[in-house]
């Protein structure tokens, strides 16, 4: 794709992430596209996209006339609705990914432009995952509150077991009788 493009074309590749990552001879190639600067944007798109499978897939933007040396991560992992049984991208989905893409900038927990510098220091690894943290969604939880409540449910359980326990010796003293 890259030798037929132009020199101002873009060409956009839907490939699995193992790509991103791996080492050997996809390192080699990613290697070669990030030296050259090559690479405009890698896209992370959510499981369930495409008929045949339901892995994760991502886009490798390419481009041969960049106006800088970086490249721009988009973590567009929920991005999606659920339709029947596979995962969409809805309107307001592909506007928010291509608004990032036009843009360039940071955007937390979504795109990060990252230099070739830092890609190359990370051994070529391009897996968005690498650059674009993900929002911290674990609730807070009071460990003193929690543990009150336990101490509660554990004084009930009790004297809930010792109600049991007469109600039993209640009916096994009226079978005898």
């Amino acid at each position: 794709m890259l030798s037929w493009l132009s020199t101002s074309g873009t060409a956009a590749i839907v490939e699995f992430p193992g790509v991103l990552y791996r080492s050997g001879a996809e390192q080699k190639i990613r290697k070669y596209l990030i030296e050259n600067n090559y690479i405009d944007t890698v896209i992370q798109l959510p499981p369930d996209l495409f008929f045949g499978t339901t892995i994760a897939t991502c886009i490798i933007v390419l481009k041969k006339s960049k106006k800088d040396n970086a490249t721009l991560f988009i973590d567009a992992s929920a991005e999606f609705v659920r339709g029947g049984n596979k995962n969409k991208l809805a309107d307001d989905n592909r506007k928010r990914i291509l608004t990032a893409f036009i843009v360039r900038k940071d955007e937390d927990h979504f795109a990060k432009l990252v230099s070739n510098n830092d890609i190359a220091e990370n051994d070529y690894n391009i897996a968005v995952s690498s650059y674009v943290e993900q929002e911290n969604t674990t609730k807070e939880v009071d460990i003193e509150k929690l543990n009150a409540r336990i101490a509660e449910i554990v004084i009930r359980q009790n004297h809930l077991r010792t109600a049991i326990d007469e109600i039993i010796a209640d009916l096994e003293g009226g079978i005898y009788e």
